[in-house]
């Protein structure tokens, strides 16, 4: 099933395989990424291909200062024929949603897609609308621009999955790019077999039966208890680097994580490289960073390299 996922985003995205691999883990494991990269760099693409790789529908809400949470999930429109008011679903019902730019919205408003996320439903006057299944979020920032922005607090943006740091494309990445511009081959019709939305659901619950022996549980929690100063190694200058450490659900996300990356393996069962695979993405967004490690230019990977290089595998 991967595999033809992967062949759909094979005839519309060039290059990008990191991030191709963690849309497809996300949607296995049933969380939601967030996108850093400047412009162009094919994150509505990738969504949309996504979406279409699966059969599901796709919305994307171009977020901006005067965005309203009722924007997003919806609100009641009173119906002049009839005297009642109806209820008008706002586009987070979707299968997959892209949050452009989501530090551009209020902090309410990042609030209100951020309590669809978690709670896998709106409330609209008062009544419950489930969202549809499977659900899933892209939600993409810009580093380069910062006037008239709400920077995400912590612990919104532990909520996502993955947190992926988009780079720019090889030269011959781009030369690809165009010709498939200048061919038409990014406008022709795909050709590979879409997967069906039960397919979907399928996978995410045999995601849930891979397994996962309880000496790497006790790796992967030693690995987060060691962001934090309190694993069984201690990483010289942690301390001063690191002010906050990856919360305990960075531990599961890593797990769930780990149990995706094997599964698309074909593998039943959790190896420590399984853990390894998409490390960056689970913890970039997790571990806060001290003044001295900002001013200093140490990057949040080399902090998780370090962790991982100290605390021995199972």
């Amino acid at each position: 099933m991967c595999e033809r996922i992967e062949g759909v985003f094979d005839q519309r995205v060039v290059g990008q395989k990191q991030l191709r691999t963690s849309l497809v883990v996300a949607l296995m494991c049933g969380g939601h990424v967030l996108l850093e990269s400047v412009p162009g760099l094919a994150k509505t693409t990738a969504a949309q291909t996504l979406a279409y790789a699966v059969s599901g529908s796709f919305h994307r809400i171009q977020c901006t200062p005067d965005l309203m949470p009722s924007d997003i999930v919806g609100t009641q429109v009173f119906n002049y024929g009839t005297s009642q008011f109806t209820t008008q679903l706002g586009p987070v019902h979707a299968n997959v949603v892209l949050l452009d730019e989501i530090n551009r919205s209020s902090a309410k408003t990042q609030s209100a897609m951020l309590e669809a996320m978690q709670e896998r439903q709106t409330t609209i006057a008062g009544e419950i609308h489930p969202v549809p299944s499977p659900f899933m979020v892209l939600a993409t920032q810009n580093p380069i621009e910062e006037e008239g922005t709400h920077v995400l607090p912590e612990a919104q943006m532990d909520r996502f999955l993955l947190k992926e740091v988009l780079d720019y494309p090889q030269a011959e990445e781009e030369v690809e790019i165009l010709d498939r511009i200048s061919d038409g081959r990014m406008t022709r019709a795909l050709r590979t077999e879409r997967l069906g939305l039960e397919e979907v659901a399928w996978l995410q619950r045999t995601v849930d039966q891979v397994y996962v022996d309880r000496s790497i549980r006790r790796y992967v929690v030693d690995l987060v208890a060691t962001t934090r100063g309190r694993g069984p190694v201690q990483v010289p200058g942690l301390d001063r680097l690191v002010r906050m450490g990856a919360s305990p659900r960075g531990s599961i996300s890593l797990m769930r994580v780990a149990q995706a990356v094997a599964l698309r393996a074909g593998r039943a069962h959790v190896i420590p490289e399984d853990v390894h695979a998409l490390r960056n993405a689970v913890l970039r967004h997790r571990i806060v960073r001290t003044f001295d490690a900002i001013a200093d230019d140490v990057s949040t990977e080399s902090i998780i390299t370090s962790v991982f290089d100290a605390v021995p595998a199972p």
